[in-house]
């Protein structure tokens, strides 16, 4: 019997006693009579004492993962899962008169992400210590995240979300590190939270703090003084960039976030007395999107300046220890830096960017190729590029996008360097954590041996002809949509019936996924109920979404949906019908909800626009049927699946590149020639919503889908409204829908981002 499963045997023993000891230190009391947060609070300790006692991953060479997101999501369930003792504490609270379901709602979710970029991240953490691979996250310990959603008024409000408290994940370590900016001097408190793999060892995510920041420097909302470095430097993720103040924030947290990442690199290097001209023999960086881009210019600072290394060596040592990884094909999220903000912030820098920069320009008279351009910015993806010795896009559609087009004139230079590296998710969380009834009836029909390889959910494929099965996985759907609208009555105050079709787009807010495209549907719906049309079976629309508090145009489109949803739940000629809710501060915890219950997956971006998206893929996993665009890694759910099991709608890539590059898409063409386009948009300023909306925001959204509409939504609305009432009619054929939902669990196994992980290390980490 192998370390862990004695591991896993001796904890299972260990749970009740242990438990007791630490309700009896911490709060003089029996389990019985703790309160659901005191018992909270008693598993995370025992919790975090049988880690301590876990196997830690070592190996000749570790990839450091650096992300300024990292979001893990509320981590109990997940790591009990990982240690292999989830059901055992299960059982001993039940002993006691506790739901373990109610004990993890006692948990805070941790604020150190924002979206898909952080949620990868997280996964990737996971899977890199389920296959016993060496390494670690770097990131920062964010007080209180991207910020907390609140509703007032039908507009979103931004809150701080404080998630730091007495008991945590974290654990405070004794590294510390001094970091410099051209103005100041900071010292860093690093916090360490341990990261379980599944039947296996422990990595950690390292987060790095300063003590001197002060939360009551927050006032109205999330504003505060963004030139109080030493009190903001860790308060929120992303901040507010629409100013200097903001845009120099930014770089003081991704400077202080590398240099501290980079010092832990070469502390770590130093304590196993690696000789540093070695350094990408037993390190490699993990560029996660070019916010960590200047660990490149501060390694070669620290090997020039503190280990008297010359610049070549310096330069080609750390050429060889990075590789980046490109998220987005969005010019916004490719950031540029001004020259000038850098030499502010970190004037050591700035003489080795423009060294890079001389010697990209030595040999490359190619001004698109250059690191600092005409206007005197900083092309942060173009260092990763140059200096990093491997460029991975996300899924396969994107990486041949970044090739053929967007990174085309790098893929001329360094052919080699690029590769596709399709994102995944961890099965535990999305389905062992959140969805354990459909877990329980996979294991039942093809055992258990899913858990550690994804890829033999195909085996479910066997009994996609038996209609007992089939019914079992309906079943299986029912009960989660039962479980999600007891959720929702309790926290948004919203009755929904359980037997309607559960339509749900759920992702960060912004014009290039489209949520405008499905509102407008949701419009065109209700006219089409108001006009006599009743659907054959009630709908129910439901979104969560965040947006960032400077796009005005995404707090627009929020403020339309949360307007159709008081319209239509309080007509009531409608709302037997059609339900919308938009749920309030979404986040891992309520995905977690969501998912399991979903019968229609919304992943409409406009083709070409979304890297890969992987809610996408937990939908799938959860048995939801795909509504989407060729975008992304819906391409590849399509070829896994086939036709008969998702529903395609819209222009392709290729059309779209092509619209972009001739400038030929006009949205008011297609709203003067069609009937159901006009109707659809015309209402946005209607009476009915005007009386429950505000004018401004209401009329600026209007006029921004007339007048510019730069992601289309126009071009594929009609043909999104004809197939997505295909998909609701097939929903009546109970037996047929089922075997869709059987056929896209079974297919879902590649994207588990255990493959995903081993591919990294195959192709570029190499890790021992």
């Amino acid at each position: 019997m192998g370390y862990e499963k004695i591991r896993e045997e001796v904890y299972c023993q260990e749970v009740e006693t242990s438990l007791e000891s630490i309700a009896t230190n911490m709060y003089r009391k029996g389990l019985r009579d703790l309160s659901d947060a005191e018992m909270y609070n008693c598993v995370l300790q025992m919790t975090k004492n049988f880690t301590g006692k876990t196997r830690r991953i070592s190996g000749d060479k570790k990839v450091y993962y650096i992300s300024a997101e990292f979001l893990i999501g509320k981590l109990l369930s997940n790591n009990l899962i990982n240690l292999g003792i989830y059901e055992k504490v299960k059982e001993v609270l039940a002993k006691y008169g506790k739901n373990i379901a109610d004990i993890e709602e006692a948990e805070c979710e941790p604020s150190l992400g924002n979206g898909g970029l952080g949620r990868l991240a997280a996964c990737f953490l996971d899977s890199i210590a389920t296959l016993d691979l060496p390494g670690d996250g770097i990131g920062l310990n964010y007080h209180f995240g991207l910020f907390r959603q609140v509703f007032e008024d039908r507009l979103q409000k931004a809150v701080p979300d404080k998630w730091l408290g007495e008991h945590s994940w974290l654990n405070k370590t004794d590294t510390s590190f001094e970091v410099c900016f051209g103005d100041k001097k900071v010292r860093s408190v690093l916090y360490d939270i341990d990261v379980i793999g599944y039947e296996g060892g422990v990595n950690k995510l390292h987060l790095f703090d300063i003590e001197s920041v002060d939360e009551s420097i927050i006032k109205k909302g999330i504003t505060f003084d963004k030139e109080e470095i030493e009190k903001n430097l860790t308060l929120f993720l992303y901040p507010d960039d629409s100013d200097e103040a903001g845009n120099l924030l930014r770089i003081y947290q991704q400077y202080f976030m590398v240099s501290n990442g980079a010092q832990l690199i070469l502390k770590e290097l130093h304590e196993q007395q690696i000789d540093l001209h070695q350094m990408y023999k037993h390190a490699v960086i993990q560029i996660n999107d070019t916010h960590p881009t200047m660990v490149i210019p501060e390694l070669i600072r620290l090997l020039t300046e503190e280990k008297a290394m010359s610049m070549d060596e310096a330069i080609d040592i750390v050429s060889k220890t990075c590789a980046y990884t490109n998220h987005t094909i969005l010019a916004e999220a490719l950031e540029k830096w001004p020259l000038e903000y850098l030499e502010k912030v970190v004037p050591q820098l700035v003489p080795i960017i423009k060294e890079l920069d001389r010697r990209v320009r030595a040999k490359y008279t190619d001004k698109k190729v250059w690191i600092i351009d005409k206007d005197k910015k900083v092309h942060m993806a173009h260092i990763d590029i140059h200096y990093g010795f491997s460029v991975n896009g996300v899924a396969a559609l994107h990486t041949e996008i970044l090739k053929s087009t967007e990174l085309n004139c790098f893929y001329k230079i360094y052919p080699e360097k690029f590769n596709n590296k399709t994102n995944g998710i961890t099965f535990r969380r999305w389905l062992m954590s959140c969805d354990p009834e459909l877990a329980s009836l996979i294991s039942s029909l093809i055992g258990d041996g899913w858990k550690k390889d994804a890829a033999k959910l195909t085996k479910l494929m066997d009994h996609i002809d038996e209609e007992s099965t089939v019914e079992k996985f309906l079943e299986v759907k029912n009960t989660k949509k039962e479980q999600l609208c007891s959720y929702i009555k309790e926290h948004e105050g919203v009755d929904l019936d359980r037997n309607s079709i559960f339509d749900i787009q759920i992702k960060r807010m912004h014009e290039y996924k489209r949520q405008q495209m499905n509102a407008l549907y949701i419009i065109h719906k209700y006219l089409e109920i108001k006009a006599g049309k009743k659907p054959t079976r009630p709908l129910t629309f439901l979104f969560g979404a965040k947006a960032a508090p400077a796009y005005v145009i995404a707090q627009d489109i929020i403020h339309l949906i949360l307007c159709l949803q008081q319209i239509v739940n309080s007509d009531p000629d409608v709302s037997p019908y059609m339900k919308v809710v938009m749920v309030e501060n979404y986040n891992v915890t309520y995905a977690e909800k969501l998912i399991p219950a979903c019968d229609i997956s919304e992943q409409i971006s406009l083709a070409s626009k979304e890297a890969s998206g992987t809610g996408n893929m937990k939908f799938m996993l959860n048995g939801a049927v795909t509504l989407g665009t060729m975008d992304g890694a819906n391409v590849e759910i399509h070829d896994l699946v086939g036709d008969d099991n998702i529903y395609v709608f819209g222009k392709d890539s290729d059309t779209v590149i092509d619209l972009y590059a001739k400038s030929a898409y006009v949205s008011k063409d297609y709203y003067k020639k069609s009937k159901v386009i006009k109707e659809a948009v015309d209402f946005i300023t209607d009476k009915a919503v005007l009386k429950v909306g505000h004018k401004e925001n209401l009329e600026r959204l209007q006029k921004e889908l007339l007048n510019k509409d730069w992601f289309m939504t126009l071009l594929d609305l009609e043909e999104y409204i004809k197939v997505k009432d295909r998909a609701l009619a097939d929903y009546e054929d109970r037996k047929s829908w089922g075997r869709k939902m059987l056929t896209n669990i079974a297919q879902a196994g590649f994207f588990s981002s255990d493959r995903t992980i081993a591919e990294y290390n195959k192709d570029i980490w190499h890790l021992s």
